[in-house]
């Protein structure tokens, strides 16, 4: 069975049409998106209008392939569509949104968990406190989260946070696989302390929650994003806590015309990183 791996498409259209042409061509069995799959720019609010105009029809014909394609939303897609994601998704049959789920296909159990460690950035949607000694970074801009009825500014962000559950608490709430030798879990924070977490500006902002999680349950695979740049900082875009292999490919930001992915064979073990060219 055979797995392509991407994240961080950020709506751009190519990419995800490039992934399609190239899932059919390599003969994959399921796509997952690991998060952050909606635009951006101009601004957050053309991302409803993108899942009905564009992602839906990419949908029905990944669907029409029998391809299975396994998704969650990330950080910067507004929470507040998640809803019309799910109502999209159930329409077929191979689309699947694994947000605190589990799906199992051919006996792997996948599992998606889509909360973040605080960030600077002012949308607040899905980040959380890693732990409960979580230290903030420096904000920038003002706290906001997305309702029904428009954005909402957090007038005292840090006491907000500290009201909600934290990453480490979220993680303890997922379902738990039935076999962990053949889970594989898709989580859009990357752990700590296996260089699959750093900025541009060198910071390393994985979560130890996350790490401590691999490292207790020891899934088969766990497959990450969030910090596009870290494969390039670091020269590392997989490494292992203990048995668990842990990927990061990566993604090329809006203004870079190239493509990451990650194709994944299960009955081999083999792992390859690819990146493609917008012809």
């Amino acid at each position: 069975m055979k797995i392509l791996y991407i994240t961080d498409l950020h709506g751009v259209k190519w990419k995800y049409e490039r992934i399609y042409e190239i899932a059919i061509s390599s003969g994959i069995d399921i796509l997952i998106d690991g998060g952050d799959m909606l635009p951006t720019r101009p601004n957050f609010f053309i991302q409803d209008d993108f899942i009905l105009e564009f992602l839906e029809p990419n949908f029905k014909k990944i669907d029409a392939q029998n391809i299975y394609y396994l998704f969650m939303p990330g950080n910067d897609d507004l929470i507040i569509h998640d809803d019309l994601l799910n109502e999209i998704a159930n329409k077929y049959k191979y689309i699947q949104n694994i947000q605190d789920k589990k799906v199992t296909i051919n006996g792997f159990e996948f599992i998606g968990m889509n909360w973040v460690t605080d960030l600077p950035f002012g949308l607040k949607d899905r980040a959380r406190m890693d732990t409960n000694d979580f230290e903030f970074p420096k904000q920038i801009g003002k706290p906001i989260i997305s309702t029904k009825n428009g954005l909402k500014t957090i007038d005292n962000w840090f006491a907000y946070a500290k009201s909600l559950p934290t990453l480490k608490e979220e993680l303890e709430k997922l379902v738990m696989p039935e076999n962990m030798d053949k889970s594989i879990y898709v989580i859009h924070m990357p752990p700590s302390d296996v260089s699959l977490d750093v900025c541009r500006d060198a910071r390393r902002v994985g979560s130890k929650a996350i790490y401590k999680f691999l490292k207790t349950h020891q899934p088969l695979l766990s497959l990450h994003g969030h910090i596009h740049e870290s494969p390039e900082m670091t020269n590392k875009w997989f490494n292992k806590i203990g048995k668990t292999i842990c990927i990061q490919p990566g993604q090329s930001d809006y203004y870079e015309d190239y493509l990451v992915y990650v194709i994944i064979d299960l009955d081999k073990m083999g792992i390859f990183r690819k990146r493609v060219e917008k012809s």
